[in-house]
């Protein structure tokens, strides 16, 4: 054998070896209906809850009924379309901040759903059912990012600081009502 051909397969062997050496096991894909689904559970207003919901521009009422038709059928990315017209008209508004940050998990777009539920609560009241929605929506980012691990030595789930925060923030949004005398 010559040395040429000797170290043309010694490389085929070493690159074999390299091909076949175990990979790092794959973190579950996200589940955006899931998460959806907690944020609703978190966003549900109690009986005895205070809720103030201001008036709307009805254009921005019609882009939003439209966007959520949108949702329902599965049309992700049309009802972000109507979103977007919906918020350049009124970009402060928080409940609509949300709801564009829930199509955006819809679409993977983690970044720009945690983005906008941090900028509805930062314009938002800061109680009820929507602030609950918006750390509930940053939680589920967080989570999806850096999932649970277990802990060896307790067995315990052990989850990021970050979704901790979150859901600490989400549970401060609930406030009773004052009685009523």
């Amino acid at each position: 054998m010559t040395p040429r051909l000797a170290a043309l397969s010694l490389a085929v062997v070493v690159a074999s070896g390299c091909a076949s050496a175990p990979s790092a096991p794959e973190l579950p894909a996200f589940d955006a209906a899931a998460a959806l689904a907690a944020i609703e559970r978190a966003g549900a207003a109690a009986t005895e809850e205070l809720v103030v919901r201001p008036l709307g521009n009805p254009q921005v009422q019609d882009l939003r009924a439209d966007a959520d038709d949108l949702r329902r059928q599965g049309q992700a990315a049309e009802a972000a379309e109507r979103l977007d017209q919906a918020l350049a008209m009124s970009p402060a508004d928080p409940a609509l901040l949300q709801e564009r940050a829930e199509v955006a998990l819809l679409l993977g777009d983690l970044d720009l759903a945690e983005r906008l539920a941090r900028q509805g609560a930062g314009l938002g009241a800061g109680v009820g059912p929507l602030c609950r929605r918006h750390w509930e929506t940053v939680a589920q980012v967080a989570q999806a990012r850096a999932p649970a691990r277990i802990d060896p030595a307790t067995g315990a789930a052990v989850v990021a600081a970050t979704v901790t925060d979150a859901r600490s923030a989400r549970d401060a949004c609930t406030v009773t009502p004052p009685p009523r005398y």
